[in-house]
């Protein structure tokens, strides 16, 4: 075995066979350098095993991604003879941790501030999503009682959304109809509201709509508006 040093990381995750692994306990035995790096190992693989249940902060993503751009890439290591020793254990460590790391696997899970699942949390809402989009419009109408009712359009996107704010319930065994008007079909049921949703996606043909209306209808919906409109808006003429 040309060098008895390079199994430190295998050792360390119990990754050697029986002959390996007692030819390499006698070596560890006899070298203070190897002992250190052991313990090392496995005191970081102890570390990461705790790693999946961190949060990352707020904005960590962001500012690691802008430092980036900012750190000067060190220059190729020159051995120095006196210092050959040393260079050649650094290099062991880090491939031996590289080996930790794989060997876990599965088994310790470290968080990355950008994996998918906090990606997720960050998502856009329907109201900022389709705000963003270069033909968005926004039509705001005040009710009776002070609640407001706000639409936001893309006919690009064909998507729309309602944004409420101090809307009451509707009457007991009711709910709020939302109905998007067509030239040619009328109003259309784009939806419905019990009150307690202050943002909703509208369902249909956005993009086609001439205007908008909130009415209140029986419990599960009608296929026409059955009262006057709570709010109506002409796309048109907002």
């Amino acid at each position: 075995m040309s060098d008895i040093h390079a199994l430190v990381g295998a050792y360390a995750v119990d990754a050697l066979d029986d002959v390996e692994r007692a030819a390499f306990e006698r070596h560890l035995a006899e070298c203070p350098a190897c002992q250190a790096e052991v313990a090392g190992l496995r005191e970081a693989a102890a570390m990461m095993g705790g790693a999946a249940a961190a949060q990352p902060p707020a904005g960590m993503r962001e500012r690691v991604l802008a430092d980036i751009t900012t750190v000067r890439p060190l220059p190729p290591p020159v051995e120095q003879p006196e210092q050959g020793h040393r260079t050649r254990s650094r290099s062991r460590a880090l491939v031996a941790a590289a080996a930790v790391v794989i060997a876990l696997g599965a088994g310790a899970a470290v968080l990355q501030p950008w994996d998918d699942d906090n990606a997720s949390q960050t998502q856009p809402t329907a109201a900022e999503r389709i705000s963003s989009a270069d033909d968005a419009e926004t039509f705001t109408q005040t009710l009776e009682g002070g609640a407001k009712a706000t639409l936001i359009r893309s006919r690009s996107l064909n998507e729309a959304v309602l944004v409420t704010s101090d809307m009451p319930p509707p009457p007991e065994g009711k709910v709020y109809g939302l109905w998007l008007d067509h030239e040619d079909a009328g109003m259309v049921a784009a939806g419905l509201m019990d009150g307690t949703e202050r943002e909703i996606e509208l369902q249909g043909d956005p993009a086609t709509a001439i205007g908008f209306g909130i009415t209140v209808e029986p419990d599960g919906g009608s296929d026409e508006p059955s009262t006057a409109p709570l709010a109506e808006i002409a796309f048109e003429n907002a």
